[in-house]
């Protein structure tokens, strides 16, 4: 057998004096099933098959009409025209129609709860932690500082737990929302949320800033009939391709638009690669088959795919007409096919050398803000420390004069402050003695 193929990556690719790829892959698992031995060579012209204005054939399928070769193992397209000439198998691989263009060029936020997009979801949880501690902490604080709460049995405290929330909230947005702690643990704790809550929306308004510029520069381009119904983005195929074919053929209005304006404007490309690369300058989308343009996005990481795929159709291996080893290789390619393997190829020779970007800022990360979240939990904890300080000189104090133990005295003044227990007071001791 000599089958018969070409160079392009990644069905055949040359390697030393040798070739790889997937089709070689292929070819390799088929001739096992099958039992067979086979020579490679490649196509004169480099071309698939077309027919010529006198109807003959050219490229691979010509070569296989002519005798020249047993079998054509290529991404040759599964078509009507070409079935008349030659038989087909099976397909061993499903491709469509799409288009790539930069990713600067396509927009794929959702617009409804973009705003939120900004923080990423472990970001907003760490916010939301961060929020409840601190409210906590003010109640706390506003509690245990008797700077800030001097007589309990007499005094009302402001700061209860929900004016707690309320007065984060109110710091936060830059509105505050009195009355404000006197006392200078509270103080402390204040403080350093005012800095968190201010580095906080500098960041979020920065990403905002972000996203709203990168948003006005990019339209949402997602399918052929946005393509068609824009003027912006040049698009067109390779000319005399099947790809250029199908819109030249279809009755599909917004299909045949497309065909118009590419004849019109003359936007053909030689080949898959000047697409690639002017579609890498920008401004310009490529037509081509999707499993094409998912290498060319792998491969070249400022591009994207357009999610619509049309027109489907498979890749298939080429025989003579009448050739008893069409019904064979179609019969191995199902079972490469059920068993995993062409899958296994086309994650191989597909695989992505690009790490994700993005156009548009990224959603931020509690990685990113590790040091203000750190100053936050050091400042909360500076200032429980604070109150409790206060309050053990204050019971210190109270120890001295009644000559009690100053542990039980700040146990009482705790307990008079979170449970509304009496505090220890010359009166309550004298009448303790009688």
């Amino acid at each position: 057998f000599f089958p018969l193929g070409s160079v392009e990556e990644p069905y055949a690719m040359s390697k030393g004096s040798e070739l790889e790829g997937f089709c070689i892959d292929l070819l390799s698992a088929v001739s096992k099933k099958l039992d067979f031995k086979y020579d490679i060579k490649l196509v004169k012209d480099g071309r698939y098959g077309t027919t010529d204005d006198s109807g003959n054939w050219n490229g691979m399928i010509g070569e296989v009409v002519r005798g020249e070769a047993d079998i054509a193992v290529a991404p040759l397209t599964l078509t009507a025209k070409r079935e008349t000439a030659v038989d087909m198998t099976k397909p061993f691989m499903q491709t469509g129609l799409s288009f790539i263009l930069r990713k600067d060029l396509a927009s794929d936020d959702s617009q409804f709860l973009s705003l939120l997009n900004l923080f990423s979801t472990e970001m907003w949880m760490g916010v939301l932690v961060a929020y409840l501690l601190t409210s906590i902490c003010i109640f706390l604080v506003s509690r245990i500082s008797p700077c800030e709460w001097e007589q309990p049995e007499k005094e009302n405290n402001f700061f209860t737990l929900s004016h707690s929330f309320w007065y984060t909230v109110g710091a936060m947005t830059l509105q505050g929302a009195g009355p404000h702690p006197k006392a200078l643990s509270g103080r402390v704790i204040t403080s350093i949320w005012w800095l968190f809550s201010l580095v906080l929306l500098a960041c979020y308004f920065a990403n905002l800033s972000l996203w709203l510029h990168s948003d006005n520069q990019q339209q949402s381009i997602k399918s052929f009939e946005d393509l068609a119904n824009q003027n912006l983005i040049e698009y067109g195929t390779i000319k005399d391709s099947s790809s250029f074919n199908f819109f030249k053929n279809s009755n599909n209005p917004t299909y045949h638009r497309i065909y118009e304006h590419i004849k019109k404007a003359q936007s053909y490309s030689l080949n898959a690669e000047e697409g690639f690369r002017k579609a890498q300058k920008g401004n310009y989308a490529f037509i081509g088959e999707s499993v094409s343009l998912d290498l060319a996005v792998a491969r070249y990481c400022n591009l994207t795919r357009a999610p619509e795929i049309i027109g489907m159709r498979g890749y298939s291996i080429a025989a003579p007409l009448g050739s008893t080893l069409v019904k064979n290789l179609s019969v191995a390619i199902l079972g490469l096919s059920e068993s995993g393997e062409l899958d296994y190829f086309r994650s191989k020779w597909w695989a992505s050398s690009c790490v994700a970007k993005n156009g548009k800022s990224a959603p931020l990360k509690p990685t990113s803000l590790n040091g203000i979240f750190l100053l936050l939990a050091l400042g909360l904890g500076l200032g429980v420390f604070l109150a409790l300080m206060e309050l053990a000189a204050k019971s210190r104090k109270i120890a001295n004069t009644q000559q009690k133990s100053c542990c039980s005295v700040m146990s009482a003044e705790l307990s008079q402050r979170f449970r509304g227990g009496e505090a220890m007071t010359p009166e309550s001791s004298e009448k303790s003695k009688a």
